[in-house]
């Protein structure tokens, strides 16, 4: 088992839930914490705690992302006209790593930061390593040809676990995808429910 799949593993269980849909999670064959006392009765969570939740679970979705980064979305998103909570989803959803994820040409989040920053993708015919980033509507993103045959990525276009959201185009036989619009929240397929109002309010303390 690999380090990043133990990590994976460790963030299901602190966050209690499948935060990716994952079949193998420990959390789908025992959703309560490890040991003599995992099954007690927790004590009902304050405001404050599942404000903290919902962050964590939102930010932990998203891969190797920062406290820094994810304030900074945050604040970005406040700065921008409309619903602040719609616009932070939207935000996120336009990272690069993010979107080569839904597009299913890796199997994780993780591998989607690694798999941009070797250099394996490119945008509207440019290489572009940097994983946070901001896909335009229009885009189109492309694995590299010499890229198409590695197994991780054979592995993806082939699994069933995930299908691709209708905000995103994808053209399997040639690798590339299109970045057709910025999704609603209720548009990206998170395995479990998000609160992005809780973030909102965890952030305007």
């Amino acid at each position: 088992m690999t380090r990043i799949l133990k990590s994976k593993y460790k963030i299901d269980r602190r966050l209690r839930c499948n935060l990716w849909g994952r079949p193998k999670s420990p959390f789908n064959r025992r959703d309560y914490p490890p040991g003599l006392n995992g099954q007690n009765k927790r004590k009902k969570p304050s405001d404050f705690g599942n404000q903290l939740m919902a962050k964590q679970k939102l930010k932990c979705h998203y891969g190797y992302i920062t406290e820094k980064q994810f304030r900074n979305i945050f604040f970005k998103a406040s700065k921008i006209k409309g619903n602040t909570s719609e616009n932070l989803i939207e935000l996120l959803e336009r990272r690069l790593d993010a979107v080569v994820y839904r597009m299913k040409f890796v199997t994780t989040i993780f591998a989607a930061r690694q798999f941009v920053s070797h250099g394996h993708v490119t945008v509207n015919g440019k290489k572009v390593t940097v994983a946070s980033y901001t896909l335009k509507d229009g885009d189109v993103i492309e694995v590299k040809e010499k890229s198409r045959e590695v197994p991780i990525v054979l592995e993806a276009i082939s699994s069933t676990e995930r299908d691709v959201p209708e905000y995103l185009s994808v053209d399997f036989d040639k690798m590339k995808g299109t970045f057709l619009k910025g999704p609603k929240p209720d548009e990206v397929p998170y395995p479990v429910v998000m609160e992005p109002n809780l973030v909102i309010e965890y952030y305007s303390r």
